[in-house]
């Protein structure tokens, strides 16, 4: 495109540039750590919050039966925020509008060529990668994953429509545990995998960043490629949900490479929109890949079972055996 990264508006990206541009590798890990244990929530760092939530989480699970209150409350507040999420994602689309009005004045209707080989290229790559890799993964073991993804074509659908994989959260869990998964299994691996297993976000930061890269002719070394990488794979794990995060933690990889200007961002924030859906599915189909695979690694998957549910022959299946719960925790030891 040989755009000019002076010409770019940068004005149209501010909101999801959460830093400076320059950052160093290790400016970048250590930035991780929050000065306090609020200060990560007032920054609006992404990564210092998912920091904080895990070692907030370890604290909450060793505390037992105490710390049920705490549980309750945050499960509870979860429902309000997510509901806000949803609103304010409404006017998403008309700054997508903006964006892409602002692209097609500025460098023409050509720009719609190139930005349409990289939607096009993404998507390529996440087919790939879902069916090869995570093909290789599935036959190893013992299933396919194109059973698997006609098994969740409702929640795939719904990921489509809202471009977040958060919304099929509930349904994925109990579709893996009526596909024979252990219900302890699920209640770890997918929670966890909205959070560290973000396949498609990967993919997307790193194609994005490269994209940026040739249309403003900005060379980059292999070094440069490498650290973009590395860097995703970190930053990506604070895009867990929610619709354009993966945008925003765009923003946080470019801030380690400095020779890649983060206004190029503005070209492609007409078309997030539409590789958003696509980063949701990848991401989805990944968590519950990973679901029966750590299942089986820990012996805790009914292979049967879970081969009639993928050959469509639910109505054969015996019903869910779940073992009662005390109504009470048991009193700590002294």
């Amino acid at each position: 495109m040989n755009i000019n990264p002076a010409d770019l508006d940068q004005t149209a990206v501010n909101g999801y540039v959460q830093k400076s541009h320059e950052l160093t590798l290790v400016g970048f890990a250590l930035d991780i750590i929050p000065a306090t244990l609020v200060s990560a929530f007032v920054e609006g760092n992404i990564l210092q919050v998912l920091f904080v939530a895990v070692l907030f989480g370890i604290a909450l699970a060793l505390t037992g039966a105490k710390g049920r209150p705490v549980l309750t409350f945050l499960e509870a507040l979860t429902a309000p925020v997510f509901r806000l999420v949803h609103i304010l994602m409404k006017a998403a689309p008309i700054g997508a509008f903006g964006a892409i009005a602002f692209t097609i004045g500025k460098y023409g209707v050509g720009s719609l060529v190139n930005l349409a080989w990289l939607v096009g290229s993404f998507y390529l790559t996440a087919f790939l990668f879902v069916a090869v890799i995570l093909g290789v993964v599935c036959r190893l073991c013992g299933f396919s994953v194109f059973k698997l993804a006609r098994y969740l074509k409702a929640e795939l659908l719904l990921v489509l429509g809202t471009s977040s994989s958060e919304s099929a959260l509930p349904s994925l869990m109990e579709k893996m545990e009526k596909a024979g998964c252990s219900k302890s299994v699920v209640g770890l691996v997918v929670p966890t995998g909205y959070s560290f297993n973000l396949d498609g976000t990967n993919i997307y930061m790193t194609l994005a960043a490269l994209f940026i890269a040739q249309a403003t002719n900005t060379e980059l070394t292999l070094g440069h490629q490498i650290a973009l990488l590395l860097v995703a794979m970190l930053s990506s794990k604070g895009a867990a949900g929610v619709t354009g995060a993966g945008f925003i933690t765009l923003a946080a990889t470019l801030a380690v490479v400095p020779e890649v200007p983060v206004a190029g961002m503005a070209l492609i924030l007409g078309v997030d929109r539409f590789m958003s859906e696509c980063r949701s599915l990848t991401n989805f189909i990944g968590n519950a890949v990973a679901t029966v695979v750590v299942s089986r690694w820990e012996n805790a998957l009914d292979r049967d079972r879970l081969a009639m549910v993928l050959d469509g022959r639910e109505a054969e299946l015996p019903p869910l055996v779940v073992a009662d719960l005390p109504d009470t925790l048991p009193a700590p030891a002294h």
